[in-house]
């Protein structure tokens, strides 16, 4: 098989681990950087450009780009789409993913629990948004438009206005959530791959620090998730349409609660935390995507799109 991620660079840990899973299980691998890609409409077939040159075939693309490029990135696992290409987690289930107030609201709809959750805009209101949602300890999700957000744990009053000065300076629109109470419950993080849990892990968060990724200032455990933790889990994955993510629950209140899902997960602090190797089971579950589409009839424009250029 020809595998594509779609990433910034192989230096990036991530996609590192997973170019040498895929070497590892036979296959053609290649890194290409989204913004080295152009897109093309209006003459009858999807055309996809690495310079002047269409990029080198490929049987199914590992999208791995992160909240700078979101929206261009999204468009281009589109375009792989409409050429017959499937994508490992498509461009739908990845948006959901990062539109963090509409996640909770599939996650409720589809009857999971989440943990009390508002959003607002202008940091003069957060804290009657704090109340709202049952005090402190909380989350803080930044947001501003698709390209940038993080998120914030925050204790105590100092750290709500140490806060402050952030939610200023990177933008206005706010969610909040309850966060897990310290030493009442707990911080988890669990992997799934093609609907299956392979890896768990606990995560014990520095309070008030800024964090993209798991690493930022945490330590991180091996845990085993109960039965019912566990469908919760693949049960978020699948509402969402993810083939792969990281999902994070909180206990809150005797109960587990969706906090969070995440399409592009980091494997160093997961790996290094679960003592296995889950790169591999990421590259088969795209590979095996990528057999399940060779089985079906393309799409017309697809199929077009595949034979030769006239001359």
């Amino acid at each position: 098989m020809h595998v594509t991620l779609l990433s910034r660079g192989e230096a990036i840990h991530s996609t590192h681990r997973l170019v040498e899973a895929a070497r590892t299980l036979g296959h053609r691998v290649r890194v290409l950087d989204p913004l080295s890609l152009q897109m093309g409409l209006g003459k009858g077939v999807p055309l996809l450009l690495a310079g002047e040159k269409p990029p080198p075939r490929t049987d199914v693309v590992i999208p791995r780009f992160g909240q700078s490029i979101h929206t261009y990135g999204l468009a281009l696992v589109n375009q792989y789409d409409l050429a017959g290409v499937p994508a490992l987690n498509d461009a739908t289930s990845i948006a959901q993913a990062r539109n963090k107030m509409r996640l909770m609201q599939l996650l409720l709809r589809s009857g999971l629990p989440v943990p009390p959750t508002v959003m607002g805009r202008g940091a003069d209101e957060l804290g009657r948004m704090v109340e709202h949602v049952g005090g402190l300890p909380v989350a803080l999700k930044i947001l501003e438009g698709p390209e940038r957000s993080g998120v914030l744990i925050c204790e105590s009053a100092q750290s709500m206005e140490a806060t402050l000065d952030a939610v200023l300076a990177m933008g206005h629109n706010i969610v909040v959530q309850r966060y897990v109470e310290p030493g009442e419950g707990r911080d988890l993080r669990a992997l799934v791959v093609g609907g299956k849990l392979v890896a768990a892990v606990r995560r014990h968060p520095a309070p008030g620090r800024l964090r993209h990724t798991l690493g930022a200032g945490k330590r991180v455990t091996p845990v085993r998730l109960a039965k019912a933790q566990a469908h919760l889990a693949i049960e978020a994955t699948r509402v969402v349409g993810l083939e792969v993510a990281a999902v994070d629950l909180v206990e809150l209140d005797g109960s587990t609660r969706v906090f969070d899902v995440h399409p592009s997960p980091g494997l160093r602090d997961l790996e290094a935390a679960a003592g296995e190797d889950l790169a591999v089971p990421i590259i088969q579950r795209a590979v095996e995507i990528a057999r399940q589409r060779r089985a079906r009839p393309l799409p017309p424009s697809a199929a077009r799109s595949r034979r030769p250029p006239a001359t």
